[in-house]
């Protein structure tokens, strides 16, 4: 199985466990991050930019003030794969250093 094959929803929502705040809605892998502030919130969208450059899959997100929310799921398979969970676990790592 490709990292770009998609996932069945029992494999997102098994997945979804080991994601705290993560949520399975409209066919992506959801989660709004709330930071101290500003700040905290563009540190964070600069390091989670490196990482997802660096697998080359990237986020739908948007950023108002200290909220970053971010949909995750693989536009060419038309839905969640193996990489989107991947990246959330990702994003979940930077998050923590600056929650």
């Amino acid at each position: 199985m490709s990292k770009r094959d998609l996932l069945e929803t029992a494999a997102i929502e098994t997945a979804l466990k080991d994601l705290p705040g993560w949520t399975y809605e409209a066919g992506k892998l959801h989660r709004e991050y709330r930071f101290a502030d500003f700040a905290h919130a563009f540190g964070f969208m600069a390091a989670a930019a490196v990482t997802s450059e660096g697998m080359n899959h990237h986020p739908d997100w948007s950023n108002v003030w200290n909220k970053v929310t971010i949909d995750l799921y693989t536009h060419d398979a038309g839905g969640v794969t193996r990489i989107d969970v991947e990246l959330a676990g990702k994003l979940e790592s930077l998050a923590r250093k600056l929650l």
